[in-house]
């Protein structure tokens, strides 16, 4: 026997709703279809504020205004108007490009789903760049990807230069770190990884186009140096730089043998984009104060007055 209130359910008739003609559904599917289209898109994220700011990235920043050259619209480059590089200070270690992880640590990573999708997207990114671009783009002039500014940023607003790991002169077979090299003193960092971008850098840094430079760095031999980043990733390339190693000692003086850097590993897009090296072709020059803060950033070939800027910036530094 059932219960008294489950037979008292059972008894009542049952409500069915209204059905409609076929008409009325094909009024209201297309009454539903104008008030979507004509419904303003919410710019909101879920869950978010549509007057919220978008978070600034947590590793770093690198251009604001750079647009990728397009043959339609040309290239002009513009002045570098915020500062460039990592929001946190460089450690000794970053970035050498060796794999540490123990084998835990391998197996873990191996069945982490959500480092497959981050570096799928790595990869295809990876697949997606033109090989020719930077090729290509060093018709627009020669390659610059900004315009210096005519003064330095201020120390609390600056960003940080990263850490580089690789060989010197000084020590081709034991590998260093940029980061203990610019601590304590105003810095001249030239980066380049090809002829054509050494040629630019010597726009900047070289005796004969910028003999204040050397001046400023005679003059103040304990407080400020010129430090050479020669970045190659490609075997080849980094063979053959080893091999006239000789030339390149007898063009030095041999107290700045430990500050010419041969960096082949652990050059990655993450930490171009961030310090502005948006073109592998092309030579960049950084003035980074003791702090490894960058504090002014040229790209290219020296124009106008970024010589001038430069020299007034290492003595603006030297005197802080």
């Amino acid at each position: 026997m059932l219960p008294l209130r489950t037979r008292s359910i059972l008894r009542q008739p049952l409500r069915t709703l209204p059905t409609l003609c076929r008409a009325c559904q094909q009024r209201a599917l297309q009454t539903t279809a104008r008030l979507r289209a004509a419904a303003p898109n919410d710019p909101r994220p879920e869950g978010g504020d549509a007057n919220a700011k978008p978070r600034e990235a947590s590793v770093g920043q690198g251009l604001a205004s750079y647009k990728a050259p397009s043959k339609a619209e040309g290239f002009t480059p513009q002045v570098l108007g915020r500062p460039i590089g990592f929001h946190r200070p460089p450690v000794p270690g970053d970035y050498s490009g060796r794999d540490e992880r123990s084998v835990r640590q391998r197996r873990d990573d191996f069945v982490d789903w959500d480092k497959h999708i981050q570096r799928r997207k790595e990869l295809t990114k990876q697949v997606s760049k033109p090989y020719f671009r930077d090729f290509t783009n060093m018709q627009y002039h020669s390659g610059k990807s900004f315009l210096a500014n005519p003064l330095v940023f201020r120390r609390d607003r600056a960003l940080f230069f990263p850490n580089f790991v690789g060989t010197t002169l000084a020590s081709p077979k034991q590998e260093r770190d940029t980061t203990l090299v610019l601590l304590d003193r105003v810095s001249v960092v030239s980066v380049y990884s090809s002829q054509w971008g050494l040629e630019q850098a010597k726009t900047f840094i070289d005796n004969s186009a910028n003999p204040g430079l050397h001046e400023v760095l005679d003059k103040h031999r304990d407080a400020a140096q010129l430090v050479e980043l020669n970045l190659e990733d490609n075997a080849l390339k980094a063979m053959i730089v080893k091999f006239f190693q000789g030339r390149l000692k007898a063009e030095r003086r041999e107290e700045d043998w430990d500050k010419y850097f041969l960096i082949r590993r652990g050059i990655t897009d993450e930490l171009r984009e961030n310090i502005g090296l948006m073109n592998s072709k092309v030579g960049y020059t950084f003035l980074v104060d003791g702090q490894c803060r960058i504090r002014w950033a040229a790209s290219g070939n020296a124009e106008g007055e970024e010589k001038e800027w430069l020299n007034k910036g290492l003595k603006m530094l030297v005197n802080e």
